[in-house]
């Protein structure tokens, strides 16, 4: 009988559904936190789960290299979601993905004036859907991290980031100024999976979809 598995990514995502997977009733012989293991068993011998990069999550699932996935709603977007099953969020690793500038930046009258943008961010797709929608013209700059930077050097206008507390944005001398989205992570399964390994699947979904609502 072939295994079930559940592609996660360290950090923040699994620590926030460590208390679900013992809900529904999975606990890992090795904590993927401290591991270096990639592969990790749990108690279930027909379940293990895949260690990946939070952004390679989407892929793993959409693939057939994991038959499940927890993803942040903003990877599963910039991804475009194609070939996954979305059935469950879970509410967890809640932030949100917003527009923030240097204090002082005239924002707003940037948008108005119809004036070009340059804004970094690594969300690539979802930034330009975003300002297409409101017809402002940007020149995206695609960053991996310390996004806060660009604009302090000059690099950028505006960024695009997750925001949870907005401190690392203050102590930047940034500010947000536009909600794009909220974020929150969500259980994804493969379609192919869920036709040929359903008997199994489904009641896992369903203990996920419990387990998040209490």
């Amino acid at each position: 009988m072939a295994s079930i598995s559940i592609a996660l990514s360290k950090g923040r995502i699994f620590e926030e559904t460590a208390p679900l997977l013992l809900r529904v009733g999975l606990r890992p012989k090795e904590d993927p936190g401290s591991s270096r293991r990639l592969v990790i068993g749990t108690q279930r011998r027909d379940t293990r789960l895949i260690v990946v990069r939070a952004s390679d999550t989407p892929t793993y699932v959409q693939h057939g290299g994991a038959d499940l996935g927890i993803a942040g709603a903003d990877v599963i977007i910039e991804h475009g979601g194609e070939g996954l099953y979305q059935p469950v969020d879970l509410g967890i690793a809640r932030c949100r993905m917003m527009v923030a500038v240097r204090k002082g930046f005239d924002y707003e009258g940037a948008v108005r004036r119809g004036a070009r943008l340059r804004v970094a961010t690594k969300f690539v797709n979802v930034t330009r859907e975003h300002f297409g929608a409101k017809g402002v013209h940007v020149d995206i700059i695609k960053l991996y991290g310390s996004m806060e930077l660009a604009p302090l050097t000059g690099l950028a206008d505006a960024i695009v980031d997750l925001v949870d507390t907005g401190r690392t944005l203050r102590e930047n001398g940034l500010a947000p100024v536009e909600v794009i989205m909220p974020v929150s992570a969500r259980l994804i399964v493969n379609q192919a999976s869920l036709k040929t390994k359903r008997a199994r699947l489904r009641p896992l979904i369903d203990a996920f979809a419990r387990a998040a609502a209490r």
